[in-house]
């Protein structure tokens, strides 16, 4: 479905520290790396790329001096795991780095991760974004090594209160209910100067960037969503950002699982 909807690529998000021993070698769970390599293995049939997240690693967020060497002992395995695959299987190192694990700490961390990842992928294309849940203007701090296989990624839920009204993990979001995005010149100028920023960066840095996510949650009117979602993705296309949706067919979902039916509206706006 998402092969003939017109995407090319797929962001799998992995919770590996749940699946892998919390002592050294931190041995992943091979049943798991089964399934995983699983649904690698749909996307590459399908000709679709697909991005090898290490997401939802909260431990390391609030505690990340006590999980450094276990975030790395992981991507030691992933890394050898995978070394065979074709090109378009990529890695992404840490999805949102945020609380304790600051600037300074995910820079170390980050490079040595990438160190890692290249003993045995040289050549793999390897994503990293910023701290701060990979914010845009947060992007600045990273310290991005010289390696033409490197993607730094964004992520993007700007205006907060409109994009995730009524979400339930957000504490006092239930007052933004009704909160509308209506394509005014305003609202659309605030978008492209955030979006500019990044890609003055990257023009400096010489690097490529992904839109890692981006979406606006099922609370708000559908009419807002389909024209927030139209003029970020355009926004980063009119950039050269690689762009991800969030997500598939959740909270934000572009697919209703309960109906078996893609939300045409909102296919349409990422996909005209």
């Amino acid at each position: 479905m998402l092969k003939e909807a017109g995407f090319d690529f797929v962001r799998l998000p992995i919770r590996w520290n749940t699946h892998a021993e919390e002592y050294p070698p931190f041995t992943i769970d091979p049943a798991f790396f089964a399934h995983v390599d699983e649904i690698v293995g749909w996307a590459l049939e399908r000709d679709l790329a697909i991005i090898v997240d290490f997401h939802h690693y909260e431990e390391m967020m609030w505690n990340p001096w006590s999980n450094k060497d276990r975030f790395l002992g992981i991507w030691k395995q992933v890394a050898e795991h995978y070394k065979d695959c074709p090109s378009n299987v990529l890695f992404e190192l840490l999805n949102e780095p945020n609380d304790q694990l600051n600037a300074a700490l995910w820079n170390e961390y980050s490079t040595e991760a990438l160190g890692i990842v290249r003993e045995t992928n040289p050549t793999r294309d390897v994503i990293v974004g910023p701290v701060s849940w990979n914010a845009y203007n947060w992007i600045s701090t990273l310290d991005v090594p010289v390696d033409e296989h490197l993607i730094v990624t964004f992520h993007y839920y700007l205006p907060f209160q409109f994009t995730h009204q009524g979400a339930e993990w957000v504490d006092g979001s239930n007052p933004w209910l009704g909160t509308t995005w209506n394509a005014t010149d305003t609202e659309k100028a605030e978008i492209m100067s955030h979006f500019n920023s990044v890609a003055d960066w990257a023009k400096r840095k010489n690097a490529r960037i992904l839109l890692g996510e981006f979406g606006a949650y099922s609370k708000a009117d559908m009419a807002s969503r389909v024209r927030w979602t139209d003029f970020v993705a355009r926004e980063a296309e009119r950039h050269g950002f690689a762009w991800a949706y969030w997500e598939f067919g959740s909270g934000f979902g572009l697919y209703d699982p309960d109906a078996k039916v893609w939300r045409e509206e909102l296919l349409k706006a990422l996909i005209p």
